[in-house]
């Protein structure tokens, strides 16, 4: 039996428990009674956001979005790289740097910050450098930045194997430190492949330059990377493996904030909830706030677990409570952390949007559209695609009229 089939006579089941008609059903939810009505008689396939909105409201803990088996991102993963080779350093590269000593070796700063960069003149410098383009990683399309980073970290490299054996190491962890943003702004640029070939390469500059963890945080970029493939089961599995006791809190609290978004994909509040739970705990924790310099992970959001917390419950079903927590959480951006800003800005219309309040939600987004040309990102993509289809069921809106051009130009497949 179809999907379809099997979802509509399940869906009426547990309404029909609940003691709720359709058109209370339909009010709750904020869907057309007719829509709702065909989806239970199998005349109409449920959407990914129907199948949590129901799920959730009727308690049936993932039950009926494991009914939905469409994978609705598969139309923003990214092509292919046609030329791998032309993102990574390589490993031939960092062992040429000399560093084959240093991993056997094993020397480790265990999370703690750089090493003194006064052992060669030019490391300040480039240290100087990363914290600049990583403020412009917020206000500049990555395209323009990536030729930059790669640059930067082919630089570092080699400068690592003329340094003498004291300013040899720390050139190989800022080395990391700019191959790990780059992969970052490959993702952005829509090149997956690209992404995990740079964060790869960061972990094992990283472990040359004698910190074995951003390994470990490669597995949570890695992570990011199947969240937004919506692959929830690969997803979990990358989190935890990067959740080991002796791994510094920041990185096993960023894994645990991943693995709750990963579970909120299937509805499994539950285990969503506790490992946001954990999360929470580890990232407030003294050992986080006093780690490594420069800090993993994103710098702009100041409670990054709370945010999380409103990502989650709009994957759980729960629109009205994640745009409570992501109002409150997005105002404490930053104004210059444009990209950070788009991101959770439009997850945050998104919500507003299924809770019904559309003309608000067209507010934020109409904001936000004017920003996206200088940022232009193919993972806030996805939740504008999202936005679009929440948004096209109430077409006689004018709010909704009016911004639709505006959606249209930045999913367009030319833009940026």
């Amino acid at each position: 039996m179809s999907t379809t089939f099997r979802f509509g006579p399940e869906l009426r089941r547990l309404r029909v428990e609940a003691g709720l008609t359709l058109t209370e059903f339909s009010a709750a939810l904020n869907y057309d009674k007719g829509h709702l009505s065909k989806v239970e008689r199998g005349e109409r396939s449920a959407s990914p956001e129907l199948a949590r909105r129901c799920d959730a409201f009727l308690d049936a803990e993932g039950a009926l979005q494991r009914l939905v088996t469409r994978c609705e991102t598969d139309a923003d993963a990214p092509e292919p790289s046609s030329d791998p080779s032309r993102w990574s350093i390589g490993r031939r590269a960092v062992l040429s740097a000399g560093t084959g000593a240093l991993i056997d070796l094993g020397l480790a700063w265990g999370g703690q910050a750089l090493p003194s960069t006064t052992g060669d003149p030019l490391l300040p410098s480039f240290r100087m450098q990363f914290d600049h383009v990583r403020k412009l990683g917020q206000s500049t399309a990555p395209l323009v930045l990536l030729p930059l980073l790669e640059t930067q970290t082919r630089l570092i490299t080699g400068m690592a194997a003329d340094a003498r054996t004291p300013s040899r190491a720390p050139a190989l962890l800022l080395a990391s430190r700019f191959a790990e943003f780059t992969g970052w702004m490959a993702q952005e640029a829509g090149n997956s492949d690209a992404a995990l070939g740079w964060t790869s390469e960061a972990a094992e500059l990283a472990r040359a330059g004698g910190d074995p963890h951003l390994g470990s945080y490669a597995l949570v970029r890695r992570a990011l990377v199947t969240m937004y493939a919506g692959d929830s089961v690969g997803t979990v599995a990358l989190a935890r493996r990067a959740q080991n006791s002796g791994l510094p809190p920041r990185i096993r609290g960023l894994a645990a904030q991943r693995e709750a978004q990963g579970h909120a994909l299937v509805g499994n509040e539950t285990d969503c909830l506790r490992s946001l739970d954990r999360a929470r705990e580890l990232l407030t924790s003294d050992d986080a706030r006093n780690g490594a310099e420069p800090v993993i992970g994103t710098s702009h959001v100041s409670d990054p677990a709370a945010m999380s917390t409103g990502w989650c419950l709009h994957d759980l079903g729960r629109p009205r409570a994640a745009a409570e927590v992501l109002d409150r959480e997005y105002h404490r951006i930053p104004p210059h952390a444009l990209r950070t800003r788009t991101r959770y800005g439009f997850r945050r219309s998104l919500a507003h949007a299924a809770s019904g309040e559309i003309e608000h939600a067209c507010t934020i987004a109409a904001e936000l559209l004017g920003i996206m040309p200088a940022v232009p990102s193919a993972t806030v993509n996805s939740d504008i695609r999202r936005l679009s289809r929440e948004l096209s069921r109430f077409r006689s809106s004018r709010a909704v009229r009016d911004l639709q051009p505006a959606l249209a130009h930045v999913l367009a497949p030319a833009y940026g």
